[in-house]
């Protein structure tokens, strides 16, 4: 193989659950993708924009944590190692208040307030109802690409992953997602997932959408 052969080649990417050490990039990457989510910026309500840095560091540490230890899968996708990509689905069969533990909730109250943890829960609780005639399935609560590494398709690498996850489990019916921004539906639409209604939050109107389980979810790889 040449020098220019050797310069060009692809480095190796492994899409895998992520390791526990890498729980802190994770945490950064999903900062970074959510910082100017409309929604949270909405339910966090804090003009001072380090105060609002701080509590939205906040939920996501305790999303994370919360996510760990009730086994939920999060997705990552590895370049030489580094994780550069992560997704976060929670199933629908794990009940959700028992999720809300009272340490998740005190922690996370005293981080970003106690209106916004009420907010937050009562977001996902409406959310859950509006699928509750599907089954048992997947939601996908958070998704983040580094920001040096987006536009390189590695987002659908992490839906393709996600399909993977869903096409492995025989009982769940798809994933969903809720999205507050245009160029998200395009992306999700763009990989088979479809309106299921169109929600309101706190003058913040998002697309709930979901993709259905196929026969070829898991060679979606």
């Amino acid at each position: 193989m040449s020098n220019t052969e050797e310069q060009t080649q692809t480095p190796p990417i492994a899409v895998k659950f992520i390791e526990p050490e890498d729980i802190h990039v994770a945490a950064s990457l999903l900062f970074q993708a959510y910082r100017d989510d409309p929604l949270l910026v909405q339910i966090l309500n804090e003009p001072n924009q380090s105060k609002y840095d701080a509590k939205l560091r906040a939920l996501v540490r305790q999303e994370l944590t919360r996510f760990g230890k009730s086994g939920q899968p999060i997705l990552g996708i590895y370049i030489d190692e580094n994780l550069v990509a992560v997704a976060c689905a929670f199933a629908s069969h794990c009940e959700l208040d028992k999720s809300f533990g009272w340490h998740w909730r005190f922690t996370l109250m005293m981080g970003a307030g106690v209106l916004q943890t009420q907010q937050i829960i009562e977001k996902e609780r409406a959310i859950k109802a509006q699928l509750r005639d599907l089954g048992e399935y997947y939601f996908l609560s958070f998704i983040a690409v580094d920001p040096h590494y987006q536009g390189l398709g590695y987002g659908h690498y992490l839906l393709s992953a996600l399909d993977s996850l869903v096409g492995e489990n025989d009982f769940m019916s798809g994933m969903a997602v809720f999205v507050t921004q245009g160029n998200q539906v395009n992306f999700f639409e763009a990989h088979g997932y479809q309106l299921v209604k169109e929600i309101t939050f706190k003058s913040v109107s998002g697309d709930l959408l979901f993709k259905q389980r196929t026969d070829d979810s898991e060679k979606a790889l």
